[in-house]
């Protein structure tokens, strides 16, 4: 018999420890090289353990365990024969479908003896009362013989707030995640330690839908993308970020870091929370490389395949609230960043333009950034300088060349 321990690979630098989300191998399954086996939550990802060989599994932690980086976490027996006629190895039901099928179907009621009032908890006419009153007769304190309800007792109770009636009232515990964990600290640590200030303005992006409409089709024929809002925000946060390069910093105890490149972090939803992939060197890509890469990024979260690398090292966030329909918000800080804009949903309003009042699709900005480094002038003179190259993107984006700014 020759065994082989399965240890927890480091998913990343300072991950010391991980969370085995769920098995996707029961114990004593016959297992592939190379087949995922289980998934395991880390700090900042989702990853999938792949067996190191082929063999008969034996598990050495339970789902919900944390385990060290380096510990076994199983063992594989490779002398193990595969199983004749054995079915490729399918996908251990998760842990809610478990506790469903380990569950003993309920026994048959058995016939009751009809509810009298010697046998039952309220005379008649006192649950006739309280049904009138839409109370239940057990949370009635009787005072007949046995502490049955009497006729008196339904007419002197009163339904309080929040008494129950009937409805559903269940409840469920879970334990949360290791990233949603790490996300709730990394939140708290942020209000905590940072001195958070936002501003507001408000953007009108007649100009950049009437390029999107002008050129989407021809955009996605060539590059197989969609031409979106976060190519214009991406590009008009990068080109605000040198004009405002205090926004671009972070604080590393008494000193202020400045970088002269911006990767920028873009939040996503995924599966398991939220996650915040990196575009890297934002401000020297195309369009078309803004688009290819969010899309790369955001697949690879959604899927559960980023890597803890790929989510590392941003200068400063863009969140984008307005997919779910937020109106406006004031986003949190992504330590040790110093600042975020928040984008919202495009609402079309009245708005005064040359005097005149026009229809117009508006967007409400917020930026949120740590005013122990960032001062007001630059904050507001950031977001204006994001607002003017949205309101003006064919000069301040484009160089007045769309098709060569969009490689058409």
């Amino acid at each position: 018999m020759s065994i082989l321990e399965m240890k927890v690979p480091s998913p990343g630098e300072s991950i010391t420890e991980v969370e085995i989300a769920t098995w996707l191998v029961k114990d004593g399954d016959y297992v592939e090289k190379d087949q995922a086996i289980a998934e395991v939550d880390s700090d900042k990802a989702t990853l999938e353990l792949p067996a190191e060989a082929s063999g008969i599994i034996t598990l050495k932690a339970e789902e919900g365990d944390a385990v060290a980086v380096g510990q076994v976490v199983c063992l594989i027996d490779t002398g193990a024969a595969k199983p004749s006629g054995s079915a490729p190895a399918a996908e251990a039901p998760k842990a809610e479908e478990k506790k469903e099928e380990v569950k003993a179907a309920p026994a048959a009621p058995a016939s009751a003896p009809a509810a009298t009032y010697a046998t039952g908890s309220a005379s008649p006419a006192a649950k006739k009362i309280l049904d009138e009153k839409s109370i239940d007769a057990a949370s009635v304190q009787g005072t007949g013989k046995d502490g049955r309800v009497t006729k008196e007792d339904a007419l002197n109770a009163t339904p309080s707030m929040g008494t129950p009636t009937g409805g559903p009232r269940g409840t469920e515990r879970k334990k949360m995640s290791m990233l949603r964990r790490k996300v709730a600290e990394r939140l708290v640590e942020a209000k905590n330690t940072t001195a958070m200030l936002t501003t507001f303005n408000e953007v009108n992006l007649t100009e950049v839908n009437k390029l999107r409409t002008e050129f989407k089709d021809a955009f996605k024929a060539k590059h197989n993308a969609s031409l979106g809002f976060m190519s214009f925000f991406t590009k008009a946060v990068t080109r605000a970020l040198q004009l405002f390069p205090d926004v671009n910093s972070m604080i590393d105890g008494q000193e202020q870091i400045k970088f002269d490149f911006a990767d920028i972090s873009i939040a996503v939803s995924g599966p398991k929370g939220l996650m915040v992939p990196v575009v890297r060197n934002a401000e020297l890509l195309s369009f078309r490389g803004v688009e290819a890469e969010i899309k790369r990024l955001a697949t690879r979260a959604r899927d559960g395949q980023i890597t803890v690398d790929e989510m590392t090292g941003g200068t400063f966030t863009i969140t984008n609230g307005g997919v779910f329909g937020s109106m406006l918000s004031t986003p949190i800080i992504n330590p040790p960043q110093s600042g975020i804009l928040g984008m919202h949903n495009i609402i079309e309003r009245p708005v005064a333009v040359n005097g005149q009042v026009v229809i117009a699709p508006m967007m409400y900005i917020a930026l949120s950034y740590d005013h122990r480094i960032i001062d007001g002038r630059e904050s507001v003179g950031f977001l204006v300088a994001v607002k003017e190259a949205l309101e003006n993107p064919m000069e301040l984006l484009m160089n007045n060349d769309p098709k060569k700014a969009l490689e058409l």
